[in-house]
């Protein structure tokens, strides 16, 4: 993609802006067991071959089934790997999610990454608020992140990041300690956050949008699909290549547990959108 930087610096680690979001490698609703696990191996090893080198995943996805499911695919991780986990929920016993934001929770999740992955630190861990289970909503995280700081003292953690998350918030978690993420739902139909993508780029911190389609409207969903078509591309390409040309700082997740999606997905880093297609974009 011509004029946009294809890397950017999650905490100590310069990563391929087009990472890969293991959320989908679990079964139905992010519950239970992955459907085909060879289908799945080979879709997170197929991602590491394209040059993926930014995996966001969670032990509460399955619970447990996608962690266990990188580690089988990818362990020993190759040097340059970046896996990023998120803690903050739980699930019940029919997959609802639940919060579990409690510092003993919080170390007992971070202790289950830690195991499940095969790893003795983890990059980054965000701390997703469950205040409000869909959005983000106000609040101090202050307890969370004490808890967090101490796992960090322990040697557990290289960084935090957050998710699910105010403004306010990320001002209230900065006071107490770098923050190298924030891990949002963010797309052409749902800007609220434009403000805070860019203060956040002036600051170096990654911003990680997640449902790059979610809740477009039916007239939305018709307006991106003539632009995807007038470019020969799926409206999920062009919906990812205009997120990447938003703004620099913004590191993609897209997830899947197809090998012919994954390739789509990582093909609209080199989709070109002229700043005619970016302004009828912008209008969605």
């Amino acid at each position: 993609m011509s004029n946009t930087t294809m890397t950017f610096t999650l905490g100590d680690r310069e990563v391929n802006r087009i990472g890969y979001g293991a959320m989908q490698l679990a079964g139905p609703g992010v519950f239970g067991p992955v459907k085909d696990e060879a289908r799945a191996i080979q879709v997170l090893r197929d991602a590491v071959a394209a040059g993926v080198n930014h995996i966001d995943t969670s032990d509460f996805y399955g619970p447990h089934e996608t962690n266990q499911l990188i580690k089988k695919a990818l362990h020993p991780y190759p040097q340059d790997l970046c896996i990023v986990t998120k803690v903050g929920a739980r699930r019940d016993a029919k997959g609802g999610w639940l919060a579990a934001m409690e510092p003993e929770a919080l170390t007992q999740a971070v202790e289950d990454n830690l195991r499940n992955l095969g790893l003795d630190v983890i990059e980054v861990v965000n701390l997703r608020s469950m205040l409000h289970p869909a959005r983000p909503k106000e609040g101090s995280l202050k307890p969370q992140l004490e808890a967090l700081l101490a796992l960090q003292a322990r040697g557990l953690i290289r960084h935090i990041g957050l998710s699910n998350v105010t403004a306010t918030q990320i001002a209230e978690a900065q006071a107490m300690t770098p923050i190298v993420c924030v891990q949002n739902m963010y797309n052409l139909a749902h800007r609220q956050d434009d403000e805070l993508v860019d203060q956040l780029a002036q600051q170096g911190i990654a911003y990680v949008p997640f449902f790059p389609l979610g809740g477009f409207s039916p007239l939305q969903s018709d307006q991106l699909n003539e632009v995807a078509a007038s470019l020969n591309a799926t409206p999920m390409q062009v919906a990812l290549a205009w997120l990447l040309r938003r703004s620099p700082n913004i590191l993609l997740i897209p997830g899947t547990s197809s090998p012919e999606h994954l390739k789509e997905n990582l093909a609209s880093g080199s989709l070109e959108l002229s700043d005619d297609v970016m302004e009828k974009l912008n209008a969605i």
